[in-house]
């Protein structure tokens, strides 16, 4: 899977991580619905942290299409709001 962190490029990732990520998706969906700000914002940087970390970031000039687009490091939480689907910013 193809993932876009925005401002930063893309990763390869494979599926056997997503169960991983969706824990941390999770947890950011309950924090944005709470209103808690700071567990947002430690919950946003652990998830693109651990897509980094289980990822291979693919070259600059590589234009592939992307499965999955995370938000920036600096989004806000409005903004991440309207990226939101019914699942979070993870399907599945």
């Amino acid at each position: 899977m193809i993932v876009r962190i925005m401002g930063e490029g893309q990763v390869r990732l494979d599926n056997d991580h997503l169960t991983e990520l969706n824990k941390l998706d999770d947890e950011l969906l309950a924090e944005m619905e709470s209103g808690d700000e700071e567990g947002f914002r430690r919950t946003l940087a652990a998830l693109l942290e651990a897509v980094h970390r289980l990822g291979a970031p693919l070259p600059d000039d590589s234009l592939e299409p992307s499965e999955l687009i995370l938000p920036s490091p600096e989004a806000t939480l409005e903004e991440v709001r309207e990226m939101l689907s019914d699942d979070g910013l993870i399907p599945g």
